[in-house]
């Protein structure tokens, strides 16, 4: 078999933990697997780095972007470097690679890019001259610019997803500090439950709303290439049965349970400008000036004034976004003509998500009875086909996704 095998923060967070990774992959050498490993780098250094970046600029021009992805790209070389030393100490012929130099080619939005490319044949002949091959995730290259770039928080799932589909791997094994994927997070309810199995479009609404299990995109990219991927613990024995699988075949699961979990974020932001002047086309102004600036905006909401002359929009995005979304809007003023900003980030999401949802009814109406029962006001509501998200007061958080896990019987 060949197994990807990629290594988060807390899993390579010191040099005990390095050696610990490195049985988990001589356990799959020893199997007679081939063997290749995605790293993160070192739990704290990239916020440490982060740091370093914010202190001399405010990263908000494409050039500082650059230097920025130079910069942050160095904690996984460091991981890397370190876990092929230690490999090769136990007796294994092992070589690190940085994201340029397989080469994994991305576009050019620095600091969060998308791959377009990854070269799996020079990845498969590097296996026949080594026996493990470890890489630097979280990075790549812009062929054009020749520059060093990075994707985004939780690249190195990314880098691992994209990887495996590039090789054809049987199996991306996504070693975290969590034994799974749970019913919500284990630290709110001790009633969470680990899950065997989860439906890609469940793990990516779980994700897109919260989760902090896996990055959002990796999810899309394994749901994409058909990339098995594997969540667990690389603190204890791995098993058969051990983590989490994503399936794609949804039919069983979908019968057996009407909710998957309940995934909590508290990194949103709620902007709201205040009565612009309504005309057609408005709507594309406002939301093209946040595109053009990287800015993902998640719910929307437009009211309409009495006299139908001016319209409030509300929407919402991630924290990490707001600098970017305040210069977006400060360049279309003149032209929508808001009379207010009004920014909220005492806010948190909480989103019911299950494939079961396509076939049941009543999921709305529980969880907004369920909310209302403990006096919780719902500022603002989406849906799609398997998740229904409210937006409510940021001190009623985890209080919501604690009756709401009771209401909908997930402890079961």
């Amino acid at each position: 078999m060949l197994i990807v095998q990629k290594f988060g923060g807390t899993s390579v967070g010191d040099i005990a933990r390095i050696k610990n990774v490195s049985q988990k992959v001589k356990a799959e050498l020893d199997k007679k697997n081939k063997v290749i490993v995605v790293v993160s780098a070192m739990s704290g250094v990239t916020n440490q780095l982060v740091d370093y970046c914010n202190q001399v600029s405010t990263l908000t021009n494409n050039e500082a972007l650059c230097e920025y992805d130079s910069i942050v790209a160095t904690g996984e070389q460091i991981t890397c470097g370190l876990l092929a030393l230690q490999l090769q100490s136990m007796g294994y012929k092992s070589r690190s690679f940085l994201g340029w130099q397989i080469p994994l080619k991305t576009d050019n939005v620095h600091s969060k890019a998308r791959i377009d490319e990854i070269d799996g044949e020079f990845l498969l002949k590097a296996l026949e001259e080594f026996d493990v091959v470890v890489i630097a995730g979280f990075q790549g290259i812009h062929r054009q610019s020749n520059r060093v770039s990075t994707l985004g928080r939780g690249g190195s799932d990314t880098s691992a997803v994209a990887i495996a589909a590039s090789v054809k791997a049987d199996l991306c094994d996504i070693y975290t500090d969590v034994d799974g994927v749970y019913t919500t997070d284990p630290r709110i309810t001790e009633k969470a439950r680990k899950l065997q199995k989860v439906t890609y479009e469940e793990m990516l609404e779980m994700a897109y709303s919260g989760s902090k299990v896996l990055q959002t995109r990796s999810v899309a990219m394994a749901m994409a290439h058909n990339v098995r991927v594997r969540v667990l613990s690389s603190f204890g024995e791995v098993s058969e049965s051990s983590g989490t699988i994503l399936v794609n075949n949804n039919e069983e699961i979908m019968e057996r349970r009407l909710i998957t979990g309940i995934s909590y974020s508290k990194n949103d932001v709620r902007l709201t400008l205040m009565k612009m002047p309504d005309h057609p086309g408005l709507s594309a102004t406002i939301f093209g000036a946040l595109a053009n600036r990287e800015v993902n905006v998640d719910m929307i909401v437009q009211n309409i004034s009495a006299d139908g002359k001016f319209i409030d929009i509300t929407f919402t995005i991630l924290k990490d976004e707001l600098e970017r979304a305040k210069l977006a809007i400060e360049s279309i003023k003149d032209e929508v003509k808001f009379a207010e900003l009004k920014i909220d980030d005492n806010i948190a999401k909480i989103s019911v998500i299950g494939v079961g949802m396509i076939s049941h009814s009543g999921v709305a109406h529980t969880m907004f009875k369920t909310l209302a029962d403990k006096g919780i006001n719902l500022l603002l509501i989406s849906t799609s086909e398997i998740k229904i998200s409210v937006l409510i007061a940021k001190e009623y958080g985890e209080l919501a996704v604690r009756i709401l896990h009771d209401a909908f019987g997930l402890e079961a």
